[in-house]
């Protein structure tokens, strides 16, 4: 099997895709796009309790992220932010990232692929980004949160 396709993907491609492959389990996530200056894919993935995970295309990669908290509830952030710098092993293939939305600085982690790749990478990215997610709740927790 080629390790890449020839056509590049888009958001629309990748959902209908998804939708009839044999790989995605029954009932294993709901897929929406969301229309916008550029579509987004929302995969809620009920494996992980509805964890919405977002993947968008532009230019030569695709970027699946999911939204973790809010920055102003980790406790002693600076030690937290240096502990994802050093150990950036403990999410493999994931990145954190500190994005704005609403005005609010919110956690992200987030995976890039080649807009180029194969759908059964695209659907381990959303999976092993899942998983990821809980990872980093629990290393949330090890670093305390203080009460929203």
């Amino acid at each position: 099997m080629d390790a890449v396709i020839e056509t590049p993907w888009t958001v629309p491609a990748i959902k209908a895709a998804l939708d009839q492959s044999p790989l995605v389990r029954e009932g294993e996530m709901t897929l929406r796009v969301l229309e916008g200056a550029d579509p987004v894919l929302l995969a809620t993935m009920h494996e992980y309790g509805d964890l919405p995970v977002y993947l968008s295309v532009g230019g030569a990669q695709i970027v699946c992220s999911v939204l973790l908290w809010p920055v102003s509830e980790q406790a002693d952030r600076h030690a937290f932010n240096e502990f994802l710098l050093k150990a950036q092993r403990v999410v493999p293939l994931s990145n954190f990232a500190i994005t704005n939305v609403g005005g609010e600085d919110v956690y992200e982690l987030m995976g890039e692929l080649s807009c180029k790749t194969t759908l059964q990478t695209i659907l381990i990215e959303l999976r092993t980004l899942a998983e990821n997610a809980i990872d980093a709740t629990e290393l949330r927790e090890t670093f305390g949160a203080e009460a929203a």
